[in-house]
């Protein structure tokens, strides 16, 4: 991680400095999708929903595949005709078929790039996603060979070039009795048995890839395998406009005995061809080797010390099941009650699973600060940051304040990461905003405090994945716990900031202010 990095910026008047201790990559990032969020919104930004973007254009994928097999002929004779014949239907249905078919696959190579990086800027191969990145790593290499394949099945000359490149580069293993290259020096010896190979690698990969996918979400909880309806819908409207805007067309019927002239190359999936033409088939292995050797050393790297995991408190565990069911990534299961009593359950933690979030301990209802206990113990807590201490902290810290007015922010660490100066405000910092009990609340406003504010992740962009939706829904009386309709609306907000949302969170508190008619101070700064 980079040292924490501090700039001075003045809105309105008013002086504030912000910390970061992002990583670079983590930062620039996060200032994308901050840019992206501004022209789109957080619920259409597809910089927020690669991997469900990918699912959706996986389901695109085969959806149409489907088709074009009822459409094709799989004998040799046959494919090219079959294919070709699309572009004579009405209302151009064979256009849109067959373009939809390629484009969702170069956006599928694009988005897998794009998901790829992001995943690795933001630092997400540590701890509990090292299975996720290393089972996603195979993925990368399934889709190019179904990919690569599907352009065999057309049989016009950018097939016969792909597969006789192919063909030519594993050569270059000693793998094979016998050279596969020969199989296409002419037209005789290409049978209908190895057009029907290739259909069957067409189908038989893809069907690893989703089976691969199982493997690649199995940990993660509420997994979003669909994007937002606007962008789903949005993706496809694209790659309709595009199959007939460029439509999709074959590039001559394969001629064994000629070498392909000039073609139109898929630059997106078949790219591998032409740099081992360029240079050799060593050369390729040699590329290919050093790029799948580059998407394994994060996970080789030494990853840092891992913070504390969540611990389960049988004596205050009731088995009511909330942790299990709002952990995202699936790290508490239910298991016998340690009271050795037969019809309760209590919560046990994965430590290998556990994000140390502390969504699980905002979940439970022995959480609430309005126990009467001396020491707050809960069913389920982080060891560094425990909710007794959260609640000493707002205690104390209240009393501190030295009035005539009091506002409480508990504010999430990894959103803006700034910590709020002013002699009317304390700041309660949080792993996620998804650990507060929104009890804490109500607490918070009986124990002096003249308003709160709520300061989480944008939609979309928390790094526990459900920290930002949890809060909202428990907040707003959708999910348990809830916060009580008692408690005035006029006296609490909640923000939704991120890394470059400082002066949004400065304004959050100001308009807290405002509701309480309460005087602004003279000046405030945030560091």
């Amino acid at each position: 991680m980079a040292s924490p990095a501090t700039a001075t910026l003045a809105r309105g008047g008013i002086h504030f400095t912000t910390a970061s201790s992002a990583s670079r990559g983590a930062a620039a990032w996060r200032a994308l999708e901050h840019a992206l969020d501004g022209l789109c919104g957080p619920q259409a930004n597809p910089l927020k929903h690669l991997g469900a973007l990918a699912v959706w254009l996986l389901w695109l994928l085969m959806a149409s595949g489907v088709i074009l097999y009822i459409l094709l002929d799989t004998s040799a004779a046959g494919a090219y005709t079959s294919i070709a014949a699309l572009a004579d239907t009405p209302w151009r249905l064979g256009d849109l078929l067959r373009g939809t078919h390629r484009y969702a696959t170069d956006a599928f190579a694009i988005v897998l790039a794009v998901h790829v990086v992001r995943e690795w800027a933001l630092g997400h191969f540590k701890h509990f996603r090292r299975m996720p990145w290393i089972t996603g790593v195979p993925l990368v290499a399934l889709f190019f060979i179904s990919a690569i394949n599907g352009f065999w099945l057309n049989w016009d000359r950018l097939g016969q070039y792909s597969v006789t490149s192919t063909a030519e580069w594993l050569d270059a293993l000693p793998l094979f009795a016998s050279p596969l290259a020969r199989n296409f020096l002419d037209a005789a010896s290409l049978g209908d048995r190895l057009l029907t190979l290739f259909v069957f690698m067409h189908i038989g990969v893809p069907l690893l890839l989703v089976f691969g996918l199982w493997f690649h979400i199995q940990r993660i909880a509420h997994a979003h395998i669909m994007p937002p309806r606007a962008l789903a819908w949005g993706s496809l409207l694209v790659l309709l406009l595009l199959s007939l805007a460029l439509p999709v067309r074959s590039q001559g019927p394969a001629d064994l005995a000629s070498a392909p002239g000039a073609l139109a190359l898929d630059w997106f999936v078949l790219f591998i061809h032409p740099l081992v033409d360029a240079t050799s088939p060593w050369t390729g292995w040699a590329l290919v080797l050093a790029a799948f050797s580059l998407l394994m050393l994060p996970v080789l790297l030494p990853a840092g010390t891992r913070p504390p995991v969540a611990v389960v408190y049988p004596e205050h565990c009731s088995g009511c099941m909330r942790c299990f069911d709002d952990c995202p990534y699936s790290a508490i299961t239910m298991v016998p009650h340690a009271n050795g009593r037969a019809s309760m359950r209590m919560a046990a933690v994965d430590a290998d699973l556990c994000a140390s979030c502390g969504i699980c301990a905002g979940s439970c209802p022995s959480s609430t600060p309005f126990r009467s206990t001396e020491q707050l113990v809960t069913g389920i807590d982080m060891p560094q940051l425990p909710i007794d201490a959260l609640r000493r902290t707002l205690e104390q810290g209240l009393q501190a304040l030295p009035g005539p007015r009091r506002y409480v922010v508990f504010g999430c660490d990894q959103g803006v990461q700034t910590r709020i100066l002013a002699p009317d405000v304390l700041q309660c910092g949080l792993i996620c905003a998804g650990m507060l009990p929104p009890s804490f609340i109500e607490y918070a406003l009986r124990a002096g405090a003249d308003g709160v504010l709520v300061a989480g992740c944008r939609e979309g962009g928390c790094e526990f994945r459900l920290g930002q939706r949890w809060t909202h829904e428990r907040l707003t009386g959708l999910r348990a716990p809830q916060l009580r309709g008692s408690v005035p609306a006029s006296r609490w907000h909640a923000t939704w900031v991120d890394h470059a949302d400082a002066p949004a969170l400065l304004a959050a508190v100001q308009n807290l202010r405002r509701a309480e008619h309460a005087p602004p101070v003279a000046e405030e700064k945030i560091e």
